[in-house]
């Protein structure tokens, strides 16, 4: 999701993300945990199962307080899953003068004129300078378009990449993925090696 405030765009997984977490990582849990509670006589008997004393427990108990209290701990383990997930998050914020990378209460802030380049490294968010030289790596889970509709607000300076960098008024250099090492290589050899060259004719 990219919203915009003020000058600055704020793009983050958006509150579809949220409520997946924490409405969904709940409820799974506690649908989970009524599962394993209605087949808990039949875990209790499996060697290799963990917690075996656990489920002994909730077999022993009567329905009405079994159920509550076995979909219930897994529940608690679903909102904790939540909260993990939540302060995992990556919040970019795109301003005019530079751009902020936000996780779990921490913020670091990047010159925008800095950066001539963004590009996605497997699940890492990068962005680099003009010697190609990386300002910032973080683990990241936001989308190409979310990004590129951040850049759209700000039209200077950031380009998105897909498999490699996408430079902003700058050659390509050989850091970064392989792919985009590739291109730039290619690119910067193209002259020299397109072809031969035909001998002249001599004179006499």
């Amino acid at each position: 999701m990219a919203r915009g405030s003020g000058e600055a765009v704020v793009v983050s997984g958006g509150a579809g993300e949220l409520v997946l977490m924490w409405a969904g990582f709940p409820l799974l849990g506690a649908g989970l945990g009524a599962a394993l509670t209605a087949a808990s006589g039949w875990v209790a008997d499996l060697p290799w199962f963990p917690f075996q004393g656990w489920f002994a427990l909730l077999h022993r108990w009567p329905p009405e307080r079994s159920y509550p209290v076995g979909a219930g701990v897994v529940a608690l383990a679903g909102l904790v899953l939540a909260l993990l997930g939540t302060r995992e998050r990556l919040t970019v914020t795109v301003g005019r003068a530079s751009v902020r990378l936000h996780r779990d209460g921490h913020g670091r802030d990047v010159a925008r004129a800095g950066v001539t380049g963004v590009f996605h490294d497997g699940k890492a968010l990068v962005l680099l300078d003009a010697d190609g030289g990386e300002l910032a790596r973080e683990p990241s889970d936001l989308s190409g378009e979310r990004l590129r509709a951040a850049r759209g607000v700000h039209r200077a300076g950031l380009a998105l990449g897909r498999a490699g960098p996408v430079r902003v008024g700058v050659p390509a250099v050989g850091r970064g993925p392989a792919g985009a090492a590739g291109r730039g290589g290619r690119a910067a050899a193209g002259p020299a090696a397109g072809g031969r060259r035909r001998p002249g004719r001599r004179g006499g």
